[in-house]
């Protein structure tokens, strides 16, 4: 069947962008600045800006982006980083690119974020650094965290792949001024038109050290101070990241609302809608519901039209990559290991119409009342997370 509701519309956005986009492309090629130069300066500035960070350091994608940060704040070999189970790979798989090891938390069942209880517990003598994930577009409350870290002299460095200018407490992720991620894959809140990544901080050294790694370790061409990478946001990525950026807020806005709409059209429909937080806690990166038929439920959306993903189909610690590193099996993560089996991520993007939401809801509804899905069972499977 011809697809109705796309898991997002990347070409609708570009027609609505097409001439502003085009000219910024064009300004890239006129001027031969590929590597560096305006464009990613003014880009640089403008998103530290826009997250209330005094430095934005641009980088290749949004895995070096966490990478560099671990190796700027001085996390290494022998060192143990503290990371939530359920996220995408990219999350443990930077920290063992820093030659530390990442160790799995499991997460809350509400918001599906890192546990601050089970983080507490799994803290050792070796542990350096905690990576909350502001996950599927939704704000962490990292007060607890913050405490923690103070306690234990812990490093806290944020993933905020997925909650471009999410607020918590009034103020957009990033403007704590400490290590914070980005990542610009073409499909993220605000993506580029190829990979692209960058990190905030308002500690002029730790910039500096991060302008460094990204550049094989050179403050200026043919110094080579440390071992670093190439790692560099070019600038047509920023070209097009400093157009999309003017647009993000009124995106971000759409997300919220059509999230919104889709939560109340699927009430009693027996599927878990996510939690609807106020003000602007979160973006709607993703809108995942759960379901304890998850599989049937998708080959159900898919026959009338409908793309979903999963985010994320198993959780970091079963990874054969982690399994093969002595990771700790099935039972250690009990709340991340029943959400792999039971969440389904349903379209959602700023372009999608009203007819498409009430288009979804009414399939997922569909579904739900052929399988005979009660609310209160659905609820009461939930609770034992």
């Amino acid at each position: 069947m011809e697809t109705i509701v796309p898991f997002i519309d990347l070409r609708a956005q570009y027609a609505f962008l097409r001439e502003e986009v085009n000219e910024a492309i064009r300004g890239v090629v006129e001027s031969a600045h590929f590597v560096g130069g305006h464009a990613l300066e003014q880009f640089e500035n403008e998103y530290a800006g826009f997250v209330g960070a005094d430095y934005c350091v641009g980088v290749g994608n949004g895995t070096d982006a966490i990478t560099l940060a671990l190796k700027a704040a001085g996390i290494g070999s022998g060192d143990e980083v503290l990371v939530p189970a359920n996220s995408f790979f990219a999350t443990a798989e930077a920290v063992s690119n820093a030659n530390a090891s990442p160790v799995f938390v499991d997460v809350d069942p509400a918001t599906f974020h890192m546990s601050l209880r089970r983080a507490e517990a799994a803290i050792t003598p070796r542990t350096r650094a905690i990576i909350p994930v502001h996950l599927y577009g939704r704000a962490m409350d990292l007060k607890g965290f913050e405490a923690l870290a103070a306690r234990r002299n812990l490093t806290i460095i944020e993933d905020c792949a997925q909650a471009h200018g999410a607020e918590i407490h009034g103020k957009v992720i990033g403007s704590s001024g400490r290590l914070t991620c980005y990542s610009f894959y073409p499909g993220k809140n605000l993506g580029a038109y190829g990979d692209g990544g960058a990190v905030t901080t308002s500690d002029v050294e730790i910039a500096a050290r991060l302008r460094m790694l990204r550049d094989h370790g050179s403050p200026q061409k043919y110094e080579h101070q440390v071992i670093g990478v190439n790692s560099r946001l070019d600038g047509l990525q920023a070209a097009v990241l400093s157009v999309k950026l003017r647009y993000l807020p009124q995106w971000n806005e759409a997300r919220r609302g059509h999230a919104k709409r889709l939560a109340a059209a699927l009430d009693g429909s027996g599927l878990l809608p996510p939690e609807i937080p106020g003000g602007k806690e979160h973006v709607f990166h993703l809108f995942v519901v759960r379901t304890s038929r998850r599989e049937e439920l998708k080959h159900s959306l898919a026959a009338k039209g409908i793309q979903t993903g999963i985010h994320y189909p198993t959780p970091l610690h079963l990874t054969s990559a982690y399994q093969a590193l002595g990771a700790p099996g099935p039972g250690s993560c009990p709340v991340a290991e029943q959400l792999s089996s039971e969440i389904l991520s349903l379209p959602m993007y700023p372009e999608m119409s009203a007819e498409q939401i009430d288009y979804l809801a009414e399939a997922a509804r569909e579904f739900s009342s052929d399988n005979c899905l009660e609310p209160e069972l659905v609820h009461l499977s939930m609770a034992k997370g």
